[in-house]
């Protein structure tokens, strides 16, 4: 029998192809990576080295003391405060309220759950601009500006929508016969819940958390508009009252930056597996 001779150059092809996809993914990783390595070095300068041209190069002097003047002087230390709290609770009644809303909806058999599954989805089409001045109003005849709450409560009511319709999708892909097995084990309906759906359902809690955690945490327009006592601003309005009206300090404006940044890279790492079984599940359920 004749034997066919190996084909190199199809070897070769292949190698060399890989080696191009990988050159590709180092340089988009760079790219975006990249404006993160730049702001750290920009909070390390002042301003003279900043303007004299050298914005991208690396700084002649470390001034670790930026740091130090944006969490004392520039109070960054209480406005990153203020954004924790608000952003915790914010995801945690999120998270409470959005999952009994969703498995109310998808898994008990009651009138109107349809229609009330499209009225909640219709706050998704709700933009904030239409919605500013109405809930200034409420708030200020509740007595809620310039407090915590003024932040908290419009938040909650924007995320829950999206949360409901992410966990609402995941609880109807759990097989009823779990509940079923529940129920004859003498699982309460809330012991069944939370004992046994919630843990199905990680992946999704985590990505409906990390949207959360993003636009709260980078949300401007409510925090500028319900809140005017330094008491109770948030990181957001807090780095643009730092832009003095006749000089303006750029490198402890970038530590101030810099430490609003590292929170949200730290929670994309410690949840992307679950954002990306989340997407994954969502893809196969599709």
């Amino acid at each position: 029998m004749l034997q066919k001779k190996p084909r190199p150059q199809r070897s070769m092809t292949g190698a060399i192809g890989k080696v191009l996809l990988q050159a590709c993914l180092i340089l988009i990783a760079f790219i975006q990576i990249y404006p993160l390595i730049w702001l750290a070095l920009f909070s390390l300068k002042d301003n003279s080295e900043i303007f004299s041209g050298d914005v991208v190069g690396l700084p002649k002097s470390f001034l670790w003391s930026n740091y130090t003047r944006a969490l004392s002087d520039g109070h960054v230390l209480n406005y990153f405060m203020n954004s924790v709290l608000v952003t915790v609770v914010s995801i945690v009644l999120v998270l409470i309220l959005s999952s009994m809303t969703g498995y109310a909806i998808t898994r008990m058999n009651w009138k109107l759950s349809g229609l009330t599954m499209t009225m909640i989805l219709l706050g998704m089409m709700v933009p904030i601009h239409a919605a500013l001045l109405p809930l200034f109003i409420i708030l200020k005849n509740l007595g809620l500006l310039n407090s915590y709450w003024a932040l908290i409560i419009p938040y909650v009511a924007f995320g829950i929508p999206m949360a409901v319709f992410i966990l609402g999708s995941f609880f109807k892909g759990i097989p009823r016969e779990m509940e079923e097995s529940a129920v004859m084990d003498g699982c309460g309906i809330y012991r069944t819940f939370f004992s046994i759906i919630l843990p199905l359902v990680t992946p999704a809690i985590s990505t409906v958390a990390i949207f959360t955690f993003l636009s709260c945490w980078n949300e401007l327009m409510f925090a500028v508009t319900f809140i005017n006592n330094t008491a109770y601003q948030t990181l957001t309005v807090g780095m643009m009252s730092m832009v003095g009206t006749y000089i303006t300090q750029w490198g402890i404006i970038g530590a101030g930056l810099m430490i609003t940044t590292v929170p949200t890279v730290v929670i994309y790492l410690l949840l992307n597996k679950q954002v990306q079984k989340s997407m994954i599940a969502g893809a196969i359920k599709g």
